[in-house]
Formats: C-alpha cells, sequence, structure tokens
C-alpha cells in the first residue's frame, strides 16, 4: 500500500538543469517559428527532429511505491517515453511554463503529478486524461488483432511495478507480416508507433515517432541500442520486422 503521504497530489519542485532550460527556449523557438498551417504530425516531425543524437538515458524519472513522485526535465538524455513526452507537450506550448503544464497533463493522469498516476504504459496515452492521440491501429490495416491484456500483471502472479494496480484493457495490433505498402501508406508523419509485445502484461515494448522521409519511411526514436544508444532515424520496415507487431496512435 501506498503511505498516505506520498499519495497526496501536491506538486513537487520540477527538477531541471541549466542545459534543459536552454534546450527548451531553443525548441520553442523553433516551434513558434514554424511556418502556419503545420499539421499537427509535421509539428511533430520538427520538434521530434531536434533531438536527434541526444543520447539515450534509461530510468530517467523518479518515483515509486516508496518514493515519492519529482516532475523531472532533463533533456540531456532521454528513454524512448520521456522523448514522446517533451516531443508531445512541446508541440502544445507557447512558452516554458505552458510547456512544463502541458508535460504534467501529458505524463500524468489528470494532470497529478504521483507515481500511481504517471502514464507507464503505452495505451494509456489513449485510454486515460488529457488523451494525447487517437487509436487508429484497426484503421490503417485489416490484419489487424485484438488482444485482451491484464497490464502490470506478471505470468507468475507478481507485478512489473509494485504499488501500481492490474488495469484489464484490450490492445489491438497489427503484426510484423502484415505491415506491408497498403499499411505504410496509411501511416503518417507524425504518428506514435509502439512495438507490440506477447509478454503478459505489457502492451510495448518500445515506442517512437513514424516519419516519412524522401528516401522512405523511419522510425525516430531514443533507442537504446549499443550501436546507437541514443536517438536516431532507424528504417521502418527494418525495425517492424524485428518486434512482434505495432500499434499506431495517431497524435490529436
Amino acid at each position: 500500500m501506498v503511505p498516505a503521504a506520498l499519495a497526496e497530489p501536491t506538486v513537487p519542485p520540477v527538477i531541471i538543469d541549466g542545459v534543459t532550460v536552454e534546450k527548451i527556449d531553443a525548441e520553442l523557438a523553433v516551434r513558434n517559428g514554424a511556418p502556419a498551417g503545420q499539421s499537427k504530425g509535421e509539428l511533430l516531425e520538427l520538434l521530434s527532429r531536434q533531438f536527434l543524437g541526444t543520447p539515450y538515458g534509461a530510468n530517467m524519472l523518479i518515483g515509486s511505491e516508496t518514493q515519492r513522485e519529482q516532475l523531472v526535465v532533463d533533456f540531456r538524455r532521454v528513454d524512448c517515453f520521456t522523448y514522446l513526452d517533451y516531443v508531445e507537450a512541446l508541440s502544445r506550448s507557447a512558452d516554458k511554463d505552458q510547456f512544463l503544464s502541458n508535460l504534467v497533463e501529458t505524463r500524468y493522469t489528470g494532470g497529478r503529478v504521483e507515481f500511481l498516476q504517471r502514464k507507464h504504459f503505452f495505451s494509456d496515452w489513449v485510454s486515460t486524461p488529457r488523451i494525447a492521440a487517437t487509436d487508429v491501429t484497426g484503421a490503417v490495416s485489416t490484419g489487424a488483432v485484438t488482444v485482451a491484456k491484464r497490464l502490470n500483471a506478471k505470468s507468475d502472479g507478481g507485478t512489473y511495478l509494485p504499488g501500481l494496480p492490474v488495469v484489464d484493457r484490450n490492445i489491438t495490433y497489427i503484426p510484423s507480416a502484415a505491415v506491408n505498402d497498403t499499411v505504410i501508406g496509411g501511416l503518417r508523419t507524425g504518428d506514435y508507433i509502439g512495438a507490440y509485445t506477447d509478454e503478459p502484461g505489457l502492451d510495448v515494448t518500445h515506442v517512437g515517432i513514424f516519419v516519412m522521409t524522401p528516401t522512405g519511411p523511419v522510425f525516430r526514436n531514443a533507442s537504446s541500442l549499443a550501436a546507437n544508444n541514443k536517438v536516431v532515424d532507424s528504417p521502418f520496415t527494418d525495425y517492424v520486422q524485428s518486434v512482434p507487431g505495432i500499434v499506431v496512435y495517431r497524435p490529436q
């Protein structure tokens, strides 16, 4: 059980450094200078591009069943989830105060900076407020499959995240073998892509952004692979074939 003191809906101080503040200002300048009429997907591509080469960092957030959640903002290193958090929040913001507010709304259900409210699972983005995207997986492929999952429940009866409840949720994904040219043609630059997993209790194991480039589609992601260890553009079709399937969430 989470101690009462840790469950109080208080907003902790922001953990942020000078380098990150400078990078936020630079990103917002890019965002505010974007051409009028640019689509949300095009804006996400523009903002996410600024992170290319940023070092990968695992377990970037602070908080657990027994440790008070902290609002961490760190552009010096990103993992795959914080990368998407930052890009989504930046796309909605004109200044730093708006960015911090939008980051809280993106990362936490109901905008409450608490471990239990953190969106630990990718499907939380389309299932809990503030809704950041729409699940279009089934719409872009007739080969999509829906599976009933018990998120956070391990096969041995334990949980991945102690203190977090088990959530019953249907997850729709496109098997890798079904991701053909027609499916790729239905994707849009800026779509959020999750790497589906067959493991019980999990929806995806990795996330990133789909980008169509003049030389073909890429999967823009904060990669932990030893050959990368940074934010990179990976060939989309190659990446898809390395995972069981994909889920597709379209930004709102």
